[in-house]
C-alpha cells in the first residue's frame, strides 16, 4: 500500500506539473508584455524561488542533517544541470541563441560558494556574502539575454497575472505530489543524510522542473527553458546557501567538499560549455546528460 500510494502520487504530480508548466508560460509571456519586460527576465528572476527547496534546507540544518541540507543546494544544482536539462532535451530539442554573456555569468555563478567552503564551513558572514553576490549574478544574467525574446513577437493573453499565480500554484502542488510519491518509493532505504540530500531530496523537490523546462521548448521558446535552468541554479547555489548559513553556519563534510560541491560547479560550467559549442541541446546531447547525472549518482553511493 506504501508503494501504491507514492506510484498514485506520482502520476498526479507528473500531470498537474505539465498543466502547471503551460499555464506559467501563457502567464509569463502575457506579464512580460503588460509590464513591458522581457518575458526572459521575468523566468530568470521568479523561476528559481523556490520556497520548499530553500525551507527544506534550512529545516534540514537547524535539525542537525548538514549533509541533507547542502545536498538541497548542490544536489538540486547537479540535477537541474545534468538531469533536468538532459530529461527536458530528450522531450523536445532545446535551442538556444543566447548570448555569451548568460553563459558567462551562469558558469561564474558557483565560484563564491565554491572558494568560500575550502574550509570546510560556511560562516553566517560567507552567508551574508553569498546573498549580495545572489543580487550581483541574477542581474547579470537577466540583463545578459534580456532582448532575445523582445524580438519575437508576443501573443495577447488574458488575465496573465492570473494564469502566473495560477500556473505557480499548480507547480507546487505538482511538485509536492511529486516529491510525496518519491519520498514513500525511496523511505525505507537506509543511507546517509548527505547521499539522500544530494539525490532523492533534490530530485523530489526539484523533479517538477522538467516540465518548467520541457514545455518551453516544446512550444517554441527554449530561451524561456534556458532562462529556468540559470535563474534556478543562481538561486540555488546563492541565495539559498546563504540564507541557510546566515540561519545557522553550515558545516560541510568530505563527501560534500571532494565530490557534490565540484560536480555542481562543474556540471553548470558543461552545460554552458554545451550550449557555446552547440548553440543548443539536443536529443543526443540530452542523453549524455542524463546519463552523467546517472553516473554521478552512482559514484554518490559508491562513497557513501
Amino acid at each position: 500500500m506504501h508503494l501504491v500510494l507514492g506510484l498514485v502520487a506520482l502520476v498526479a504530480g507528473v500531470a498537474l506539473v505539465i498543466g502547471g508548466a503551460d499555464v506559467l508560460v501563457d502567464g509569463l509571456l502575457g506579464a512580460g508584455r503588460r509590464l513591458g519586460v522581457s518575458p526572459f527576465a521575468l523566468t530568470v528572476i521568479l523561476s528559481g524561488f523556490e520556497l520548499e527547496n530553500l525551507a527544506a534546507g534550512i529545516a534540514a540544518n537547524a535539525k542537525g542533517l548538514p549533509g541533507a541540507a547542502a545536498g538541497t543546494v548542490f544536489g538540486g544544482v547537479t540535477f537541474l544541470a545534468l538531469g533536468v536539462t538532459g530529461v527536458s532535451a530528450l522531450i523536445a530539442p532545446i535551442g538556444s541563441r543566447l548570448p555569451s554573456g548568460f553563459l558567462v555569468w551562469t558558469a561564474a555563478a558557483p565560484i563564491p560558494v565554491v572558494l568560500l567552503s575550502l574550509d570546510g564551513r560556511l560562516s553566517r558572514i560567507d552567508g551574508a556574502v553569498l546573498i549580495a553576490w545572489f543580487g550581483i549574478a541574477l542581474l547579470g544574467v537577466a540583463r545578459s539575454g534580456r532582448g532575445v525574446l523582445d524580438e519575437q513577437p508576443t501573443p495577447r493573453i488574458r488575465r496573465p497575472f492570473l494564469r502566473l499565480a495560477a500556473g505557480l500554484a499548480i507547480l507546487t502542488v505538482g511538485g509536492a505530489l511529486l516529491g510525496n510519491g518519491l519520498r514513500r518509493v525511496v523511505g525505507k532505504l537506509g543511507v546517509s543524510d548527505t547521499l539522500l540530500g544530494n539525490t532523492a531530496l533534490a530530485a523530489t523537490v526539484e523533479a517538477e522542473e522538467v516540465g518548467r523546462v520541457a514545455v518551453p521548448a516544446r512550444r517554441g521558446r527554449p530561451e524561456l527553458a534556458l532562462a529556468n535552468v540559470a535563474g534556478t541554479i543562481v538561486h540555488f547555489i546563492a541565495l539559498n546557501v546563504g540564507v541557510i548559513a546566515l540561519v545557522k553556519p553550515l558545516r560541510l563534510d568530505h563527501a560534500t567538499t571532494v565530490l557534490h560541491l565540484p560536480v555542481a560547479a562543474g556540471s553548470t560550467a558543461l552545460l554552458c560549455v554545451l550550449l557555446a559549442l552547440s548553440r543548443g541541446i539536443g536529443r543526443a546531447a540530452g542523453a549524455f546528460l542524463v546519463l552523467l547525472y546517472a553516473a554521478y549518482v552512482a559514484g554518490a553511493i559508491a562513497i557513501s
